[in-house]
């Protein structure tokens, strides 16, 4: 593992009932949260519709200046799932019926009535791609190169991320501690650039609401080194008592 080098990836949300507002997405901050966890840095997301084109320019583009990209969605057992036909065809490859995934499918639906054409959809792949395990409902993810196709419905897809843990080369995981209080951002703008700039390795992203009548923020601080992230926080809180604002650790 190198620790010194970020790793980053990209996120391509792909369904038309995202963007018409029907289905809320859910999958963003659950990859996020477990790529911290790998030591790899969620660094953009695209929404992207059920079109081909579109698919496989976002795809071909975040797959170029990431180290990885996931996509969700798309790869079900209906006609509109051309996730995996968008993909094959971006990088100029057949699809293919893998053999394992046909096994794995077989096997999952012998007492819920057999395989058919449409869930026969769902163990095609591009050609040379390799599978990633589904405990959920049998059909696998897809894994091509530095492409992790998962499946849109949060549940499967959480349970594919986990059968990766550990598998993907990434750094040192990203820390983080949260302080709140009771500060108008605007009032200590400059506390905070102040604070981080005297901490290398350090983040500090402020994030302020409205509650009570009152205006407050939370302030997220986040580093890659414990004791780094600790002496940051410290002296965060004492720099914002300071200024007369008491903080409450883990956020309000």
């Amino acid at each position: 593992m190198d620790d010194t080098r970020i790793w980053t990836a990209a996120i391509a949300v792909i369904g038309d009932e995202i963007l018409s507002g029907r289905t809320q997405d859910r999958n963003i901050a659950q990859i996020a949260l477990w790529l911290n966890l790998q030591g790899i840095r969620l660094v953009e997301v695209r929404v992207v519709a059920d079109d081909r084109a579109a698919i496989a320019e976002a795809v071909t583009t975040l797959a170029g200046r990431n180290d990885y990209l996931f996509t969700t969605g798309g790869i079900g057992p209906t006609h509109d799932d051309i996730t995996v036909d968008a993909i094959a065809a971006a990088f100029g490859l057949d699809v293919v019926v893998h053999p394992r995934a046909r096994a794995i499918l077989e096997d999952y639906y012998a007492t819920r009535g057999g395989v058919n054409e449409g869930r026969l959809r769902m163990a095609r792949v591009p050609a040379g791609a390799e599978l990633i395990e589904n405990r959920v409902s049998g059909a696998p993810g897809i894994r091509l190169n530095n492409i992790f196709i998962l499946a849109g419905v949060p549940h499967i897809a959480g349970q594919m991320i986990e059968a990766l843990s550990g598998t993907l080369e990434g750094g040192k995981p990203l820390l983080s501690a949260v302080l709140g209080s009771w500060a108008p951002e605007s009032e200590i703008a400059g506390l905070l650039l102040a604070t981080e700039k005297a901490h290398e390795g350090c983040q500090i992203g402020s994030y302020p609401f409205f509650r009570e009548g009152r205006v407050g923020a939370n302030f997220v601080i986040r580093s890659t080194e414990q004791d780094r992230l600790d002496r940051c926080v410290a002296d965060l809180a004492t720099a914002l008592a300071q200024a007369g604002y008491e903080t409450t650790p883990g956020g309000i």
